[in-house]
């Protein structure tokens, strides 16, 4: 589908704008100034994980799991992840 094609690439650009700003692809789940990038980040780790379980109706493909590796996407954020993340906030706070 085009139109949804479409879309992709343009949250995709919206996140190549988060990484030129912000240095890392570690978008929040929760990112008020651009909310539904974030809700599209944590939607791309569950089309992943749906496309590796077999799901075959996934709107993930390989091209767009290629595209997203080159930027730096990480398909599974863990606490440390987190912390990298607020860490210069919490620096600020604490000085």
């Amino acid at each position: 589908n085009c139109t949804s094609e479409n879309q992709w690439n343009q949250q995709y650009d919206e996140l190549l704008n988060y990484v030129q700003e912000f240095g890392h692809a570690r978008v929040p789940k929760i990112f008020p100034r651009n909310p539904s990038l974030g809700k599209w980040v944590n939607s791309q780790r569950k089309k992943k994980a749906k496309l590796q379980n077999g799901d075959v109706l996934s709107s993930m493909t390989k091209k767009r799991i290629k595209r997203l590796n080159k930027v730096g996407f990480e398909w599974k954020i863990n606490k440390q992840s987190v912390s990298k993340r607020r860490s210069p906030r919490l620096s600020v706070i604490t000085d």
